[in-house]
C-alpha cells in the first residue's frame, strides 16, 4: 500500500518514504552508503555545504541543528539508533503520526492517515479553534481522532528499540543583547529572501502596503525583478495601503507594479462559496476560503507572469513585534515599574482605562497557566453570566486565556465539551511558561497553519507555489532569541523591522504610523452573500452535533448584513469550518493506492 500518486524517496535505511505533489528539486539528500543521513523535503534553501553540516548536525543527535537551515521544509534523520521527523519551527510543515501494528506511518498531512482508520473530525477541537484564545486545543492531537500531530517545534522519535515518542527539538531561545539579535533576525531574513528570489525563474510577491509585504518585496527586488501584486476596492482606495504601495513601486528598482481593483474585477469577501465540492480542500480549515474570488483575482496576473514563486509578508507580525501580553512578563522578570508603563502606554493606545488595564496585568502575574485553565474550564462549564462584547476588550490581551465572542453560540453541550478540552489541557499545561511565550508561540502556528492551506490552494488552483520568509526556522530562531520586551518600543508600530531593514527598504514604509483595516470590505462581502453564508450557517454541522445554536450565529450574521457591531472573525471561522467539514473526504481509495495499482492522483 502506499500514497495515491506517490514517488518514493530512497537513500535512509529502516524507512519508506512517498513524496507526494512534490518536484524532484524539493528533495534533497545527503546519505551515506550504509543508508544513515538526512533528507529534506520542500523548499529546503541550503547550500551544499550548509546540507552536510546539517547532516552530521542530525547524526550527532542533534535534530534543532538538522532543522536550522534557510526555508521551509520537512528533515528526516536516520542515524544509528533510529529515524527522526520534524516539520519546522513556526508550524508551515507539520508532522502528524498513526501507531499501526509494530511500525508507525507518519504523514505531513493527517486526512490520509486518518484514511486508514475512518477516523472521524474532532469537533470540539474545531470549535475550540475559534471560541477559546490562549488554549493549546491541538497539543499532541490532530482534527482526527486517533491521528497524532507533532507539535512544531518538536521532533517525532522512532527508534530502532522502543516506541515512538515525541520530543522538544528547541530549547527556549537564549536572550541575546538587541544588537547582536537584530543583526542575526537581519542576516536571516536577507537569506530567507534573497535565496528565494535567486532560485525563482520569474517573481512574484504581494505588495499591500504595509511593513511586512513591502520589506519582503523591496528584499526580492534587490536579487532578481519581480511583478509585485496590490489588492484594493471601493472601501480601500483611499486609503493608505494603495498609496503606499504605488510610492514603493515608483521608488523600488526591479518592481513592476500591478494595482487588482476588486470592484472592477467583480469580486468580494465570501464571494464563490455556493459549490462545496468545487472549492479547494486543506488539511485543516482555510481562512483563505473566505476571501477566495479575491484571491483568484490577485492571482490572474500572477499567473499570466508565469511566476515560479510568490513572496508573502505572512509572519512579519509574529517576527517584527510582540504580543500584547509581554508586560506580564516583564512584571514576573521583576521589571515591574517598565511592566505598568508598558501596559498604560497600550491602554491609552487603546482608549482603554489604565486601571483596568494594570488589574488584569497583575491577576495575570500571579497565576500560573495551568491554574488559569481550570479556571477557564469551570467558567466554560456555568452558562455565561452575560453577554460579550462582539471585540476583545484591551485588557484581554493581558490575559492568560478566555473565551471569544463566539460564546454566546455555544449550547450547554458545546460549554461541557470546551469545558472538558480546556480542563484536560490545564492537567498537561507547562506550570513555567509565560504570558508572552505562550502567547507568541500560538500565534506563531496560526500564522504557520494560514500560510500552509493558503499555500495547499495556490498550488492546486494557480500551480504558483506561495513562500512566507518571515515563517522560516532561521528567521523564527532569530527572532525569538530577542526578548519581546525588547522587540517593542511604546507609541512606535514595529519598531523592530526599522534597525532590521534600515537602509535595505525605503524609509517611509519603516516610518509608516498608519495601519489599514478591512472591516468595511468585509461588511460588504458578508451582505452581498447573505443567502449563501445563510446556508452555510443554517446547515452547520457543529450546530447537527449540539455543540452551537445555529439561530445565535445566524443573528450575528443579520447584525453584520445590517452594518451592526457584529463579531467578524467568528464568523469568518464559523464559514470556513463548516465549509471545511462539509468538504471532508476521508475515504481510503480518496487518498491510498495497492503498488500494483497504476492510478492516477486525482
Amino acid at each position: 500500500m502506499r500514497p495515491r500518486g506517490a514517488r518514493e524517496i530512497t537513500g535512509l535505511t529502516g524507512t519508506r518514504i512517498w513524496a507526494v505533489g512534490h518536484e524532484p528539486e524539493e528533495v534533497r539528500t545527503a546519505c551515506a552508503p550504509d543508508g544513515t543521513g538526512l533528507v529534506t523535503v520542500g523548499g529546503c534553501l541550503a547550500t551544499a555545504q550548509e546540507l552536510q553540516e546539517a547532516r552530521a548536525a542530525g547524526e550527532r543527535g542533534d535534530v534543532a541543528g538538522a532543522m536550522r537551515m534557510p526555508g521551509s521544509f520537512l528533515t528526516v534523520v536516520r542515524d544509528r539508533d533510529g529515524v527522526r521527523v520534524a516539520g519546522d519551527r513556526a508550524g508551515v510543515v507539520t508532522v502528524y503520526w498513526l501507531p499501526q501494528g509494530d511500525g508507525v506511518l507518519w504523514a505531513t498531512a493527517a486526512a490520509p492517515l486518518a484514511a486508514l482508520t475512518g477516523a472521524r473530525a474532532q469537533l470540539s477541537l474545531l470549535l475550540g479553534a475559534f471560541a477559546l484564545t490562549g488554549v493549546d486545543g491541538l497539543a499532541g492531537h490532530s482534527l482526527f481522532h486517533g491521528v497524532r500531530r507533532v507539535p512544531p517545534g518538536h521532533v517525532l522519535l522512532l527508534p530502532d528499540h522502543g516506541p515512538a515518542h515525541t520530543v522538544p527539538a528547541f530549547e527556549d531561545s537564549r536572550p541575546v543583547p538587541p544588537g547582536e539579535g537584530i543583526e542575526r533576525l537581519r542576516d536571516a531574513v536577507q537569506t530567507a529572501v534573497g535565496r528565494r528570489a535567486r532560485a525563482a525563474m520569474r517573481l512574484s510577491a504581494d505588495l499591500s502596503g504595509g511593513i511586512d509585504s513591502s520589506s519582503i518585496t523591496c528584499l526580492a527586488a534587490g536579487h532578481r525583478p519581480l511583478l509585485a501584486v496590490t489588492y484594493t476596492d471601493a472601501h480601500l482606495a483611499d486609503d493608505d495601503d494603495p498609496r503606499y504601495a504605488r510610492r514603493i513601486a515608483d521608488a523600488v528598482a526591479g518592481i513592476r507594479h500591478q494595482v487588482v481593483d476588486g470592484g472592477a474585477a467583480g469580486v468580494g469577501h465570501f464571494d464563490g462559496l455556493e459549490d462545496v465540492r468545487g472549492l479547494p480542500w486543506t488539511d485543516t480549515p482555510s481562512f483563505t476560503l473566505g476571501l477566495l474570488a479575491i484571491k483568484d483575482a490577485q492571482f490572474v496576473p500572477v499567473v499570466a507572469h508565469g511566476s515560479d514563486a510568490h513572496l508573502t509578508g505572512r509572519g512579519g507580525d509574529d517576527v517584527l513585534d510582540a504580543v500584547r501580553s509581554h508586560p506580564v512578563d516583564l512584571y514576573r522578570a521583576g521589571h515591574r515599574v517598565e511592566a505598568l508603563r508598558r501596559a498604560a502606554g497600550y491602554a491609552r493606545v487603546k482608549r482603554s482605562g489604565v486601571h483596568r488595564m494594570w488589574g488584569e496585568l497583575l491577576r495575570t502575574a500571579r497565576v500560573g497557566y495551568p491554574q488559569a485553565l481550570a479556571a477557564l474550564a469551570a467558567s466554560l462549564a456555568r452558562p455565561p453570566a452575560a453577554v460579550r462584547p462582539y471585540g476583545p476588550a484591551p485588557w484581554e490581551a493581558m490575559r492568560w486565556c478566555s473565551a471569544t465572542a463566539a460564546l454566546p453560540w455555544l449550547t450547554r453541550g458545546g460549554r461541557r465539551a470546551l469545558s472538558v478540552l480546556v480542563e484536560t489541557r490545564a492537567a498537561q499545561a507547562d506550570p513555567h511558561v509565560t504570558p508572552a511565550r505562550l502567547h507568541e508561540r500560538l500565534g506563531l502556528e496560526l500564522m504557520a497553519d494560514g500560510h500552509a492551506t493558503f499555500d495547499t490552494i495556490a498550488r492546486t488552483r494557480w500551480n504558483v507555489p506561495l513562500h512566507a520568509p518571515f515563517l522560516d526556522t532561521t528567521v523564527v530562531d532569530s527572532a525569538l532569541a530577542i526578548p519581546p520586551g525588547d522587540r517593542v518600543r511604546p507609541g512606535t508600530y514595529k519598531a523592530l523591522a526599522r534597525p532590521v531593514f534600515d537602509g535595505l527598504v525605503p524609509g517611509f514604509v519603516l516610518y509608516r504610523p498608519t495601519k489599514t483595516t478591512f472591516a468595511t470590505s468585509v461588511y460588504a462581502g458578508l451582505r452581498r452573500n447573505a443567502p449563501v453564508l445563510r446556508g452555510v450557517i443554517g446547515g452547520s454541522a457543529l450546530a447537527g452535533a449540539g455543540l452551537i445554536d445555529a439561530s445565535r450565529a445566524l443573528a450575528d450574521l443579520e447584525r453584520a448584513v445590517n452594518g451592526l457591531p457584529a463579531p467578524l472573525a467568528g464568523l469568518h471561522a464559523l464559514v470556513v469550518t463548516e465549509l471545511w467539514l462539509a468538504g471532508l473526504d476521508t475515504a481510503h481509495h480518496t487518498w491510498w493506492e495497492t503498488e500494483e495499482e497504476d492510478v492516477p492522483c486525482p
